[in-house]
Formats: structure tokens, C-alpha cells, sequence
């Protein structure tokens, strides 16, 4: 469910799930924690950039899987997609979000959680979580981070679907590309970072890591209280039993 093809000194890794909208399945997080923690050790690679298997970069939690889980299961799985997530900002190497169609839920997390966000001008953001009935269990600081408290609690309401344009004039994404460019157009940012001195390219995300990451962990470990709890209730319940789930 994970690709990943070596592009000189650029890894590019691709959440390969198409028919699933690339959502993140169990299996899928695991192999994506993986995959980035071989590359960060691989010496020959200096910018990894992160896409999505058309036509979408990732349509968030898989609701299919989270259906066969009882509560505390799915907070488990939250918490390990969260934790993937926060490492990205401790790893030596940058990662770069190329993202065509679809961002939802985690998927809009995923990126922000990146180093740097390449958007088509076409693509779709939105963190559907609320509607659905629930906080979102992760990532919030990432989103915090990147645009501030007063504009994270609006995307967090979810009553938006913003494009590329949007999410750009936010300040959420770094750069705004042509529809189908952006792999392109990230692949070209990544390989000029990967070309400077790893040292000092590996310094620098050392430094800023605390100040992008904040107090990620605790506020994880609460969003993903909130979010069990917020199951408990009738909206979200429906919602889940559309999936099968176990309440």
C-alpha cells in the first residue's frame, strides 16, 4: 500500500490505494512508519516527498476497517496514525506534500504534518470530522502550527471545502500549482533541498522541530479522548453505524 521510487537523491513515497480514495488502513500507517524511518537512515536520500496514487492524496481514516473496531480499538488506531504523523518532524530528512485531489480528515492532516505543502489549485481540503460527529483525534497542533488558532478553528468546523487556492491563501499550503503539477513541482522543491548540505538541512528541522510540534504529543492524547467520547453520542453513532461499527 506504500510505494516507493528513488528519483536521484529524491525519494518519492506514494500512498498506493487507490480504490480506497489512498486511506489509511492499519497495515498502510504501519508500512508509511516504516518506509520513512528507512529513508531518513539512507545516507543517498535528501528530500522525500509524500503523494497520493491518483486520483486523490488521501480521503483519511479508513471508516471500512474503523468499522470492525469497538471504540478503544479505534482510539488505538488513531493514536499510532498520530504518532507517525508527529515523527515526521523529528526525522533528519524534509518531507514534502504533493497533493491532487482529495486532502480529507487525516488525509488534510497528513499533509499539514509535513515539512512543506505543494497543492494543486484543483484540489480539495477538508476536515470532515466535525460533521461526522467528533473532534478531530490528531494533528491539531500541526494545523495550529501552520495557520493559528482563529483559522484552525474554522477548518476544524469542516463546514468548508476549500481548494488549493484556499488552503494557499490561508498560509496552510507553501505553494499553489497547476492541476496535476504538483508532484512536479515538489519533486523539483525537494530535490533543491536534497542538494544542499544534509548537515545543516538536517540542522535546521532539528531546530525548529519544537516549535513546529509544540505540545503535540498531549494535545493528541487529548483530542483522542475527546473523540471517544464524542462516539458515545447519537450524531456520531449514526455515523459509525453506517460503517458497522461496535460501539
Amino acid at each position: 500500500m506504500i510505494k516507493v521510487e528513488n528519483n536521484g537523491n529524491v525519494a518519492i513515497v506514494t500512498l498506493d490505494r487507490a480504490n480506497r480514495r489512498n486511506a489509511l488502513a492499519s497495515a498502510m500507517v504501519e508500512e508509511l512508519e516504516h518506509r520513512f524511518a528507512e529513508l531518513d537512515r539512507n545516507a543517498s536520500v535528501g528530500a522525500i516527498v509524500l503523494t497520493g496514487a491518483q486520483p486523490s492524496f488521501c480521503a483519511g481514516s479508513d471508516l471500512k476497517e474503523l468499522g470492525t473496531m469497538n471504540l478503544a480499538e479505534m482510539a488505538e488506531h488513531e493514536a499510532i496514525t498520530a504518532a507517525v504523523a508527529r515523527k515526521i518532524n523529528f526525522l533528519d530528512t524534509p518531507v514534502i506534500a504533493a497533493v491532487e485531489g482529495y486532502a480529507i480528515g487525516g488525509g488534510f492532516i497528513l499533509a499539514c504534518s509535513c515539512d512543506l505543502i505543494v497543492t494543486s489549485a484543483t484540489a480539495r481540503w477538508n476536515l470532515a470530522e466535525v460533521p461526522n460527529g467528533w473532534l478531530p483525534p490528531w494533528g491539531l497542533q500541526a494545523l495550529l502550527s501552520r495557520v493559528g488558532p482563529v483559522a484552525a478553528k474554522r477548518l476544524t468546523f469542516g463546514h468548508e471545502i476549500l481548494s488549493g487556492n484556499d488552503v494557499f491563501r490561508l498560509g496552510l499550503a507553501d505553494y499553489v500549482i497547476d492541476e496535476g503539477k504538483s508532484l512536479e513541482e515538489a519533486t523539483r522543491i525537494a530535490r533543491l533541498i536534497a542538494d544542499m548540505p544534509q548537515p545543516a538541512v538536517a540542522s535546521t528541522k532539528q531546530f525548529f522541530a519544537p516549535f513546529v510540534a509544540g505540545t503535540s504529543e498531549a494535545l493528541d492524547a487529548s483530542a483522542n479522548r475527546t473523540f471517544i467520547d464524542n462516539c458515545k453520542h447519537d450524531r456520531a453513532k449514526a455515523t459509525l453505524a453506517r460503517f458497522g461499527a461496535k460501539a
